[in-house]
């Protein structure tokens, strides 16, 4: 579940609506719907906020969020499998340093 889909998830689970928190973003409601179906992406800024509204990890917001960067990035590309392989196999290497 990525960024969007799981905001919304919280969202309607503590029954707020779109438009109550696209005001606490300080945004507007066809953005944030934007936003939750995948069509745009949240801003970092934004984890911060979300965070505290939902009552949710700011850390697995922030991965949830870099993953979707990171997938945008791509654009599904043939290779992206792989290339995410490799990078994190130099990660992993990183870590042994």
């Amino acid at each position: 579940m990525m960024i969007g889909e799981h905001v919304r998830v919280l969202r309607e689970s503590q029954k707020l609506l779109l438009r109550e928190l696209a005001a606490e973003l300080e945004i507007d409601t066809a953005m944030l719907s934007k936003m939750e179906r995948g069509v745009r992406p949240f801003r970092k800024e934004d984890l911060v906020k979300l965070s505290k509204i939902l009552k949710e990890d700011q850390k697995e917001l922030y991965k949830m969020w870099l993953a979707d960067k990171i997938l945008r990035t791509t654009d599904n590309d043939e290779f992206t499998k792989e290339a995410l392989k490799i990078a994190l196999r130099n990660c992993n290497s990183d870590d042994n340093n």
